[in-house]
């Protein structure tokens, strides 16, 4: 099946939507689960490559209250329009946190000291680097690492079931590899190889036709 332009990218379209339904990330099992039952939601900060996660379970996480949140990215999210976008929510995720400057940082010190909300980031770059000593003493650090082969694989079914896509599993183990532990990139290749004509689906074909992941 292809994907029409209009259609939302296999990504988004076959996000879980439950805990339960979530790939990867088996060493913060408990974790994860305890955030899930917790009354009260820390402020958390995922840390972790590209297509493990992070942006998926900050969403989890904040549907499961029942509160007004926004998701927003740090590079299209300035100061003056993010004090306006937070009126009224309990609840922001914040991807690449990173982007933002020392001085943008600052702005969540005393919100996130008062409980008026709770910061969900996502970031690639690693922390102590990248966000403020005094931001990152106010948020519990998630560490999040790539899917391996067989979680990637697992993705992959999802994606193919989706897709109404027949790969067999060699090529699928192929794509899977080409995405280095990157869900996204391998949802990507998925719906790449769906715009090859059958009969050029082998994995011959596909090493020849597929887009380069670095």
């Amino acid at each position: 099946m292809m994907l029409s332009a209009k259609q939302q990218p296999l990504a988004d379209a076959i996000r879980p939507k439950s805990l339960d339904d979530f790939v990867g990330q088996k060493h913060l099992k408990r974790r994860l689960e305890t955030l899930f039952q917790s009354k009260r939601l820390p402020s958390l900060l995922m840390f972790g490559p590209p297509g493990c996660g992070k942006s998926t379970f900050a969403l989890l996480l904040a549907q499961s209250r029942n509160v007004p949140y926004i998701r927003l990215s740090a590079p299209e999210a300035g100061l003056t329009k993010l004090r306006k976008q937070l009126a009224g929510k309990e609840i922001l995720i914040l991807d690449e946190l990173h982007r933002f400057s020392k001085a943008q940082q600052d702005f969540f010190l005393p919100v996130l000291e008062s409980g008026e909300i709770t910061l969900l980031a996502t970031t690639t770059e690693n922390p102590s680097f990248s966000v403020t000593r005094q931001l990152l003493s106010r948020l519990h650090v998630l560490r999040l690492r790539p899917l391996d082969d067989e979680e990637m694989f697992t993705v992959a079914q999802r994606g193919l079931a989706a897709l109404k896509l027949d790969l067999d599993d060699q090529a699928v183990r192929f794509l899977a590899a080409m995405a280095h532990g990157d869900a996204r990139s391998l949802l990507n290749l998925l719906e790449y190889a769906s715009e090859i004509d059958p009969d050029k689906r082998t994995l011959d074909e596909l090493r020849k036709a597929l887009p380069e992941v670095v």
